[in-house]
């Protein structure tokens, strides 16, 4: 589920000499423009080293450090705005409701994810370092989260979704379900296995038995 890539044209850096961030850096520096151009360089397929990026913003390695934290966090920050970005797109024009609904937006979101190759130019360099940041507890995990929370929520205000579960519990159980299927090709398995992850999904989302009220709407 924790997907932290692009999935259209539209978040996709130009060809070219001049190419720039869908994210817009600020003039005066900070975090934000630590996190910029540090997804310019994501997008584009191409490392994040700490001591260019410091020069490229024109501050010194401690500056940088104290604005993002360490690499990893600075990853964590970026992979978590990918995350969020794909998830936007691949909820465009969803159809259906209720477990419908939410299905079918997981099933878009992983298929961009395991597809988009500036996840895989990253993968490849740092295996570990990615499955560690996008599986283990943290802010990738709890961004999916919170995002597919308010989806479950919007279906069970409407009366299209029934569930035995609160809300954020359920969406962190198939956040983890959908990344431990999405990443199995990283984990040991031959290969991304998202129809398995969509299987364990569904049987999560069957309605709760008898008339009452779901659990969903007093545990957000």
């Amino acid at each position: 589920m924790s997907g932290p890539v692009p999935a259209d044209d539209a978040v996709r850096p130009p060809s070219g000499a001049a190419r720039s961030s869908p994210f817009p850096r600020p003039r005066h520096g900070g975090p934000a423009a630590a996190l910029a151009a540090a997804s310019a360089h994501y997008l584009r397929g191409e490392p994040i080293d700490m001591s260019a990026l410091a020069a490229e913003l024109g501050v010194g390695r401690a500056t940088l450090y104290r604005w993002v934290g360490s690499r990893e966090q600075l990853l964590a920050a970026l992979l978590g705005e990918m995350t969020e970005r794909t998830y936007r797109v691949a909820a465009r024009g969803v159809g259906g409701a209720g477990a419908e609904r939410i299905l079918a937006l997981l099933e878009r979101f992983m298929r961009a994810v395991v597809g988009a190759e500036p996840l895989k130019a990253f993968t490849e360099r740092e295996p570990r370092l990615f499955i560690r940041l996008a599986t283990m507890p943290g802010t990738i995990e709890d961004r999916a989260t919170e995002l597919l929370a308010r989806e479950l929520q919007a279906e069970i205000d409407r009366g299209a979704l029934r569930t035995r579960l609160p809300t954020r519990t359920l969406a962190q159980a198939i956040v983890r379900v959908a990344d431990s299927f999405m990443y199995a090709h990283y984990l040991g398995g031959k290969r991304p296995e998202i129809d398995q992850a969509l299987e364990v999904v569904e049987l999560l989302l069957r309605p709760c038995p008898g008339g009452g009220e779901s659990p969903g709407a007093a545990g957000r």
